[in-house]
C-alpha cells in the first residue's frame, strides 16, 4: 500500500465517521456536506472527491456500521440458536453505544419516506434481519426447540420490530427501558431450549 493511497484510505474513514457524528446530532436532512467537511478539517471540494453526493456519503455510513455489527457479532452464523444469541449480543454492544443507535433510529425514521436515499438500504437491511432470523426459527422449529404454535415467519417480523421499536424507547427513557433483559424474554417465551 502506498502512503498516498493508505492516506486516502484514512481520510475517506475519517470522513465517514464525522458524517456518522452529524447525522446522529442533526439527522440526515439537518446536516450538510459542507458541515462534515469541516468537521474533518479538509473542503467541500476535498470531501467530494471522496464523496460525490450526500447520499453516497449516508450509503457508506450505513455499509460500515452493517459491516462493523455483522464482523463483531458473527451475524452469519448458520441459521438457529447463535443467530438469536448474537442479536442479543448486538443489543447488549448497542446499550454500550447509544451514539449509533441514535443514528440508526434517526435514519430508520426518516427513510420510510420512498424518496429518502436511504430508504432502499432500509428495505434490504430489514429483509435481510427478517429473513435472518427466519431461517434461525425455522431451523429451530424443524429441531423441536420452537414451542408449538410458534410460526417462524411471523416470529422474525415481531423480533425485528420488538427490537427496533425497545431501542426508540431506550433512547428515549434509557433507565426505564431493559433493552437486552425484553430481547431475551421474548426469546425465551418462543424456544423450548435455554437461550
Amino acid at each position: 500500500m502506498t502512503g498516498g493511497y493508505l492516506k486516502g484510505r484514512i481520510r475517506r474513514e475519517d470522513i465517514i465517521t464525522a458524517a456518522a457524528a452529524a447525522y446522529g446530532e442533526l439527522g440526515y436532512h439537518g446536516s450538510s456536506l459542507r458541515e462534515i467537511a469541516k468537521r474533518v478539517g479538509i473542503s467541500h471540494a476535498g470531501l467530494l472527491y471522496y464523496f460525490p453526493t450526500k447520499e453516497a456519503l449516508l450509503a457508506a455510513v450505513l455499509e460500515r456500521r452493517d459491516a462493523e455489527d455483522s464482523e463483531r457479532e458473527q451475524l452469519t452464523v448458520p441459521p438457529g440458536l447463535a443467530v438469536l444469541r448474537h442479536f442479543v449480543a448486538l443489543a447488549e454492544h448497542n446499550v454500550r453505544h447509544p451514539g449509533i443507535v441514535d443514528l440508526y433510529s434517526r435514519l430508520a425514521a426518516e427513510a420510510v419516506a420512498p424518496d429518502h436515499p436511504a430508504h432502499e438500504y432500509f428495505v434490504r437491511h430489514y429483509r435481510a434481519a427478517r429473513d435472518g432470523v427466519h431461517e434461525s426459527f425455522a431451523a429451530l422449529a424443524a429441531r423441536g426447540e420452537l414451542r408449538d404454535g410458534v410460526e417462524p415467519a411471523l416470529a422474525a417480523l415481531t423480533f425485528i420490530a420488538l427490537m427496533d421499536g425497545l431501542q426508540v424507547q431506550w433512547l428515549t427513557v434509557p433507565g426505564d427501558v431493559d433493552l437486552v433483559g425484553s430481547l431475551r424474554f421474548y426469546l425465551q417465551n418462543l424456544l423450548t431450549v435455554p437461550l
